[in-house]
């Protein structure tokens, strides 16, 4: 079956290279706006979405990730945006719904001509003093955490080809 949602879907690929060149402002908020249409358990919303372009904040993110990944490589590829997925600590459904959200996104930045990588350590990230300083700082609300983030911007080459999907992935019991 041929259907443009469908093979946006198996064309999107993760990105560890980008160009320089920062996103486009309305490029980020079709991004970003995909996010806030994400499922969340009983419609609550409870994620928070912030995209970070600032270099020194950037900087930052980078160090403390590659610190928690054991690393001095930047984790985030390069990527001139770095969009952060935050919900609530005592949010049965926090994982969930955040990973809804980074899905959305990088769907939508695959629509729209970007790049992304789903990068990890999030968590850990704003577990400590430094990270609950740059939530605060951003004007989040206390009681957060990290669910992960996107590394997103312009491909600096050419995506691989998908891997062959295995055999036996997915069964349907009648």
């Amino acid at each position: 079956m041929e259907n443009e949602f469908l093979n946006l879907i198996r064309t999107r690929r993760s990105c560890r290279r980008y160009k320089a060149e920062q996103v486009d402002d309305q490029l980020l908020e079709e991004v970003l706006k995909a996010g806030t249409y994400a499922p969340t358990g009983h419609g609550s919303q409870a994620p928070f979405i912030v995209a970070v372009q600032n270099a020194e904040q950037r900087a930052v993110l980078t160090r403390m990730n590659a610190e928690v990944m054991g690393v001095t490589s930047d984790p985030y590829y390069g990527a001139p945006t770095i969009v952060l997925v935050f919900a609530p600590a005592d949010y049965a459904n926090a994982f969930q719904d955040g990973s809804c959200v980074l899905e959305n996104m990088m769907l939508a930045a695959h629509a729209v001509g970007l790049a992304s990588c789903w990068i990890n350590r999030e968590h850990q990230m704003f577990a400590t003093e430094e990270g609950r300083q740059l939530m605060k700082q951003w004007g989040l609300p206390d009681g957060l955490m990290g669910i992960g983030a996107l590394s997103l911007g312009y491909a600096d080459g050419e995506p691989k080809e998908p891997k062959p999907r295995k055999e036996d992935y997915y069964r349907v019991i009648r």
